[in-house]
């Protein structure tokens, strides 16, 4: 979906690829003509922008065959379907039973990280409609933040700016700018906005022209941060706002009634981890790294303010009380994002990828079901584009 902005530019919103389990080419077929062109004839629209995740194999055979992209690129069309942005934070895996911790492997320290980044940002070129000159990227925060230290830091950023190096030689290649976005994440090296702009304003940063901030709003409000201060941080640093992703976390305002813990435990669950944070009156934000570490009786986390956890939760369906989501922080970073004098950035994703691991009486049952939920998510973040005075586009 694209929409125009008051100053002209062009806003692009597309939800993320990654809810459809798919580790091969076939697979990434079958997400287009099963959900994707299903999500676009619900909204009405000859158009639908989707953030497509490509897994390393998947990526890897789009690679070596030049005939095979040619044919994606036209199945794209063929189902009124665009990419300007790619998901570049799992590498595989990400459909399996059990994700966890190794979602955030290979991280920037390892080579296989920056060769799959290449790899996508090569595709997405290819890709993007003859219309658009630029792509994004979004990227693990460099690494988890156990065992990363100074030395990591310092492979991350070479890495990092190899690739920015790679993303210059592509753009002279081909005319098409490519830019990637570092993804703050609780619990990760690169945990919020500010652990942000230290590392791309640090001595040997990367160029920031290629590389900067992917924001994610579900994120930010597990770690407590305000919109506002957060995006004034990134501008004032002069660290771009490459993406945003359109999220919203759990919110559990008093964890101190069992109801609100047996709530939450329905949302503990085997696949994804679900960091959990609380921030103190002194304004100090503690966290586990699991939803259940924080539930167990002898938890570490205090329980005199909210919790907020780690949890992508639909966003128009808002969890019964006592739970609630932080969609409130959601609006408020759209208003900066979007609702100023220019765009903050030109490339918006609903990122709900915990549909399946949703309590079941909560999940959808059948693909109608999950297409009707994706619809409903992004007619959400049409209605709030709209009231800020964007117009879509056809």
């Amino acid at each position: 979906m694209r929409f125009r902005h008051p100053d002209g530019t062009t806003v692009h919103l597309a939800y993320c690829t990654n809810v459809h389990p798919a580790e091969d080419l076939a697979g990434v077929r079958r997400q287009l003509r099963d959900h994707a062109e299903p999500v676009r004839r619900r909204l009405g629209r000859d158009r639908l922008g989707i953030g497509l995740w490509l897994a390393r194999d998947a990526a890897r055979a789009l690679t070596a065959d030049p005939a095979a992209v040619r044919a994606l690129r036209s199945e794209l069309d063929d189902r009124g379907l665009e990419v300007v942005t790619l998901n570049g934070f799992p590498y595989r895996g990400f459909g399996d039973r059990v994700v966890k911790g190794r979602v955030y492997r290979p991280d920037w320290t390892e080579p296989e990280r920056l060769e799959h980044t290449t790899d996508l940002a090569r595709l997405l070129a290819a890709l993007l409609p003859d219309d658009v000159a630029e792509g994004t990227v979004s990227t693990l925060p460099l690494a988890w933040r156990t065992g990363f230290g100074a030395q990591g830091a310092q492979a991350a950023r070479a890495a990092l700016t190899a690739l920015a190096q790679r993303l210059d030689a592509l753009e002279e290649l081909t005319g098409r700018s490519i830019r990637v976005g570092l993804e703050p994440e609780p619990g990760c090296a690169v945990e919020t906005t500010a652990d942000a702009v230290r590392a791309l304003t640090a001595p040997g940063a990367p160029p920031r022209e290629r590389i900067g901030a992917c924001l994610d709003t579900c994120h930010l409000a597990t770690q407590f941060e305000d919109p506002g201060e957060a995006l004034d941080g990134l501008t004032a640093a002069g660290v771009p706002v490459v993406k945003a992703q359109l999220s919203a976390a759990l919110h559990a305002e008093d964890p101190r009634d069992p109801a609100v813990r047996k709530a939450l435990a329905g949302f503990a669950e085997p696949r994804f981890l679900h960091q959990t944070r609380v921030r103190t009156p002194d304004g100090t934000v503690l966290g586990t790294d699991d939803l259940d570490a924080a539930l167990a009786d002898d938890g570490p986390l205090p329980a005199t303010g909210p919790w907020r956890a780690h949890f992508h939760v639909p966003l128009h369906a808002v969890p019964e009380p006592p739970l609630a989501s932080t969609l409130p922080v959601l609006r408020d970073a759209l208003t900066r994002l979007a609702g100023g004098p220019e765009p903050l950035t030109g490339h918006l994703e609903v990122e709900t990828y915990t549909w399946q691991a949703l309590p079941a009486a909560l999940r959808p049952r059948t693909r109608a079901q999950l297409a009707d939920g994706i619809a409903a998510e992004l007619a959400l973040v049409r209605d709030l584009l709209t009231e800020l005075g964007l117009k879509e586009l056809p």
